[in-house]
């Protein structure tokens, strides 16, 4: 494990490297809102993209490096995100298909930036549909933008809702709520499952 600073237009963003021996894809993940890179799906996950050949690099958003637990805007999270997609797509991953992915906010930041990021896929674990008892509120046009293949894992009990599957989209119901611990096997089975069977054509 490595553990880089990189510069983004809204300060350093901090990333956790996890190379494999021979990397056939990358994969960028982010953390939810209030949380960071040590959230057990986020592990779960990391841990089967090794396991199937990809690099894996954890992105701590500017406001957590400096300190702050409340989000920064929408439009601030996606340009340090892309500021690092782009440092890391022409470093460390210069010529490996790109797969951005996160758990809750960070999920919605891989939807919103992966057209310009030119991800190759997006992986979405508790992807927050809408807040906790406001279903009409809804996030799905971020879900819906994305076009290309695209996995979210979803816990049964999930107060910020469930999505449905649609094309290029595959939604899996594991037990458990928001946080997607109660079942950290069944996340990474199934991350990993999805990862090798997209990235096969590419390989």
């Amino acid at each position: 494990m490595t553990s880089i600073d990189l510069p983004t237009p809204h300060g350093p963003a901090r990333v956790e490297m996890h190379c494999a021996p021979e990397g056939r894809a990358a994969l960028l993940l982010g953390h939810g809102a209030g949380g960071g890179i040590q959230a057990p799906d986020l592990v779960a996950a990391a841990r089967a993209a090794r396991d199937v050949g990809l690099h894996v690099a954890l992105v701590e958003q500017p406001y957590r490096v400096a300190g702050r637990r409340a989000p920064a805007p929408a439009r601030q999270l996606d340009a340090a995100w892309l500021a690092v997609a782009e440092a890391l797509g022409s470093g460390w991953f210069d010529g490996l298909p790109l797969v951005f992915g996160g758990r809750s906010s960070g999920a919605r930041v891989a939807c919103r930036t992966a057209a310009q990021g030119q991800a190759v896929a997006v992986l979405c674990l508790a992807f927050p549909v809408h807040p906790p008892g406001r279903p009409e509120k809804h996030r799905l046009d971020e879900l819906h933008g994305v076009e290309v293949p695209v996995l979210v894992v979803q816990g049964d009990r999930d107060p910020f809702g469930l999505p449905g599957s649609a094309h290029h989209r595959e939604v899996v119901v594991l037990p458990g709520d928001h946080s997607l611990k109660a079942d950290p096997e069944g996340v990474a089975r199934v991350v990993g499952e999805w990862l090798d069977r997209v990235l096969r054509p590419l390989d």
